[in-house]
């Protein structure tokens, strides 16, 4: 089995370095060594720094590829036009388990994410600076370099700066999320979806962008627009950070220039010299195949255009010896278990998917197929962050890649190939679906309240499941599955409601007095006898 990415993996560079200059003679560049290695910055006017973004067709690495220079106008705009101050704010919140470019920038050239911010704070008249992190060790980095930069949150500090540290968990990098925690709300999506430059942290225009591209900005900004474009490709200029691990012999870091080929980035990975396929882009990726891999060079419209993507620039290959519906099943079931746990189709629709997956390889039929496609286009576009989005992305992309395979599974006795486990996930899970705040997770787990059904009140009306989706699962019969269940803490005041709202009057809450809390329930299956996890446990 593949074991978990360190924080700072091997770093590497392809050509001169920009963002990682300064790495060969320390582990971490403080104020001095920044310093001396990239020298001093000018302040900018915010025109002159959108004018500059634009230049260098600056867009976000975290994924979305937002153009930066349209996100500071906007949010310059919204702040001239309301009278208010903005606030600016560097997402360093690196969930996903092959990502770790954000992560070793943080931990290695803080001061350079910070160059950026700080360009862009000083340029818009923002008094209020906040770096979300997820890592003890990226907490402990910038809070180092704020220090040594003498900024803090007091508050007649003419910039406060913090950081705002989160839970390791996927929909904690979602924007609204980290907004949300950082106005001391739970790290989770909230319902509606609001744009941060129009309405962000204390409602007030938000700059919030991805930790390499405020690095990316600060490199820009000492070197020009001119000298930055020399490097890499003339409509994508500059460098990229990229994750590869998977089937590797060495996982790095590495930094290439824009049109260098994907294949000789593999290649420095000791990489198969055929992978079976690659995953471009992360867990909300998708998969190319050995044909197109050397067709395809590192750049955002390159990879989209043979089908894959650069996403948050993690790169995966798997060999020819491994069962890619297997490791794909792995990821699914990891994605489906770092729901917020708020929206019905992510939260009921991505472990249906990861059950269609599974189904599937123990010789469901063409039957299990379908069922996983209309579960993954189901999710569409149906939730309060891109979760649910990225992830039917990364299922649709697996049967579409791996058409050999899927046929020996749905049509005969399957692959006949082991899963080794090569994509990388966090070891021991992360805690319970649907964590929504900072707390740890014995805080998060479950409380100490049992809710139970009363068989002969119940008639099936099925608000429970309504109210309180974390619990209740309807089955085939209209009646909930679960006879009784152990309450997680951050559902208790649900948990009231439902028993409250109940019609037939069939809820009732109890409180559990043993000091500590047994094995969760399971959950009563619906499905021929084929036992189904309990909400929230282990894989």
């Amino acid at each position: 089995m593949n074991e978990a990415l360190p924080d700072v993996p091997e770093v590497r560079v392809v050509g001169l370095p920009q963002l990682t200059s300064g790495f060969d003679l320390v582990e971490r560049l403080d104020l001095p060594m920044h310093l001396k290695v990239h020298g001093p910055l000018e302040p900018m006017g915010g025109e002159q720094l959108a004018q500059l973004a634009e230049r260098i067709s600056l867009k976000g690495r975290g994924g979305a590829g937002f153009p930066f220079h349209k996100k500071l106008r906007s949010v310059a705009e919204s702040a001239i036009r309301r009278g208010v101050r903005p606030v600016v704010v560097v997402n360093a919140s690196e969930d996903e388990p092959a990502c770790r470019k954000d992560t070793v920038l943080v931990n290695r050239a803080p001061h350079l994410i910070l160059d950026g911010a700080l360009l862009c704070a000083e340029a818009m008249g923002a008094r209020t600076l906040v770096i979300g992190v997820t890592r003890e060790s990226t907490q402990r980095s910038m809070e180092a370099a704020l220090a040594e930069r003498g900024l803090n949150n007091g508050r007649r500090s003419a910039l406060r700066a913090r950081v705002q540290r989160n839970p390791i968990r996927m929909v904690t990098g979602a924007a609204a999320s980290l907004i949300r925690s950082i106005d001391g709300g739970p790290a989770v999506p909230p319902g509606r979806k609001i744009s941060a430059s129009q309405s962000g942290v204390g409602g007030a225009p938000t700059l919030l962008s991805n930790a390499e591209t405020y690095a990316q900005l600060a490199i820009a900004a000492r070197i020009g627009a001119e000298r930055y474009c020399n490097t890499g490709l003339y409509d994508e200029p500059g460098t990229v950070m990229l994750t590869v691990s998977g089937a590797v012999a060495r996982p790095m870091v590495i930094e290439v220039p824009t049109g260098v080929p994907l294949r000789y980035v593999l290649q420095l990975a000791g990489a198969p010299p055929v992978p079976q396929g690659v995953l471009t882009g992360g867990y909300h990726g998708k998969w190319i195949d050995a044909a197109t891999v050397n067709e395809a060079i590192v750049s955002r419209n390159s990879l989209d255009a043979v089908g894959g993507a650069l996403g948050a620039g993690a790169i995966l290959p798997i060999s020819q010896d491994t069962c890619p519906l297997g490791e794909s099943l792995r990821v699914a079931q990891w994605l489906a278990e770092e729901s917020a746990g708020q929206c019905g189709p992510c939260y009921l629709g991505l472990p249906a998917a990861a059950r269609g997956m599974e189904d599937i390889l123990n010789g469901g039929g063409p039957a299990a197929l379908e069922a996983v496609k209309q579960v993954a286009k189901s999710v569409k576009r149906r939730g309060a962050c891109s979760h649910p989005d990225g992830s039917a992305m990364f299922l649709e992309s697996t049967i579409k890649a791996f058409t050999d395979d899927l046929a020996a599974h749905v049509l005969g006795n399957g692959c006949g190939r082991p899963v080794e486990g090569v994509l990388p996930l966090f070891e021991g899970g992360q805690g319970p679906t649907g964590i929504p705040g900072g707390q740890t997770e014995e805080e998060n787990g479950p409380s100490r309240q049992k809710i139970f059904v009363d068989w002969t009140l119940c008639r099936g009306h099925g608000l429970c499941a309504d109210i309180l989706p974390e619990v209740f699962e309807l089955g085939a019969d209209g009646f909930p599955t679960v006879a009784q269940a152990k309450v997680p803490r951050y559902a208790e005041a649900k948990a009231l409601r439902a028993v409250r709202r109940c019609p037939a009057l069939a809820l009732r809450i109890e409180e559990d007095t043993r000091t500590s809390a047994p094995d969760r329930l399971p959950v009563l299956s619906q499905r021929g006898g084929r036992g189904r996890r309990a909400l929230g446990s282990g894989r």
